[in-house]
């Protein structure tokens, strides 16, 4: 065991090695758009050894003794009360030093206590803000931690998980099944059509829409094991702010009037956060900010921000103790039919 052990964890730093061609692209992006506050990211980013793991509680499955030896080993629940939307299934834990957590393996028929995550990830279903009996879209689902997050947040009246990539949309119906039991299953509906054609498949049908977006993920991307694949990752880059763009309209437009769309991506990239919203604001009237900076406030201690964003963005910053993120947050309302 202690051989395979030490055979996985040289395994695991050959995988992590870093790729040199994305560093000098981000070097040059983020120095230009994140100022000082780069290099301080750039050294959590570059370091897997620090990064954080949080546990998200399945509360459709009983752990006896879980919460309790999660506080032994210095975990502590990861959003306060003071939160102007945290329901009381909700549990998160986290801890400041980096540990991971053992994963549960798929078992068909058995379900999970609990989801490893990026704490900074949960930021977007609490922005949501599902009540029972609403109708949700979750317009690019996969792998489904958001999807198992609203979940234990509500239960939706319909709730639409939409995946267009094959693999991926398998690997989303796997979480879901592993974390959500037979009877709440037969809400979840599980596609794969184009995110960008949903909103004119389906107008005005649902009360909250999720964009979880496709984006250039700051953290996978620097370890591409192929420097070919990641010359071409940052050739193709540009155009992730148009695919983005289109969702979002798509996701405006599956919104009912009075219905709240959350935007997200695990970039820092100002075209792909900042600048696609700002691109929505301006180009269509039906949309409006919701300010979020009452849960950025209340999340403080726990997470790093950006200075400077709007009241309706957040964009968390990765910090040593705190290595959570990259995670952007945008909340906007419909306020008429098109």
């Amino acid at each position: 065991f202690y051989l395979s052990l030490k055979r996985e964890e040289k395994k695991g730093k050959l995988q992590k090695q870093i790729c040199q061609v994305v560093l000098d692209h981000f070097e040059k992006q983020y120095t230009a758009e994140l100022g000082d506050a780069w290099s301080s990211v750039r050294e959590v980013l570059t370091s897997p050894q620090c990064w954080q793991h949080a546990l998200l509680l399945n509360r459709f499955s009983q752990c006896p003794g879980l919460e309790s030896s999660l506080a032994e080993q210095g975990f502590h629940p990861a959003f306060p009360a003071a939160l102007p939307y945290l329901p009381a299934a909700f549990r998160c834990y986290v801890r400041p030093a980096p540990v991971r957590f053992p994963a549960q393996k798929h078992q068909p028929g058995t379900l999970k206590g609990y989801y490893l995550l990026n704490a900074a990830s949960l930021l977007p279903v609490l922005a949501l803000e599902v009540k029972d009996g609403e109708d949700v879209l979750d317009l690019c689902a996969a792998p489904g931690g958001k999807a198992v997050a609203i979940l234990q947040c509500a239960c939706p009246g319909h709730f639409h998980c939409n995946e267009y990539d094959d693999l991926r949309s398998r690997w989303l119906e796997q979480t879901i099944e592993s974390f959500i039991p037979d009877p709440l299953i037969n809400l979840i509906m599980v596609s794969k059509l184009d995110g960008r054609q949903i909103g004119a498949l389906q107008p005005e049908v649902y009360d909250k829409v999720l964009v979880d977006a496709p984006c250039s993920n700051d953290r996978s991307w620097l370890f591409s094991a192929d420097p070919q694949q990641a010359v071409l990752r940052l050739t193709q880059r540009k155009e992730l702010s148009s695919l983005q763009f289109q969702l979002l309209r798509s996701g405006i437009r599956a919104l009912r009037p009075g219905g709240s769309l959350v935007y997200s991506t695990c970039t820092l990239s100002k075209a792909e956060n900042t600048d696609v919203i700002n691109l929505i604001l301006n180009s269509c009237r039906d949309v409006m900010p919701v300010d979020i900076s009452a849960m950025a406030r209340g999340v403080s201690q726990e997470f790093s921000f950006l200075s400077g964003t709007q009241q309706h963005e957040l964009l968390v910053l990765p910090e040593k103790g705190r290595a959570w993120g990259p995670m952007y947050v945008a909340k906007l309302k419909k306020v008429s039919s098109t």
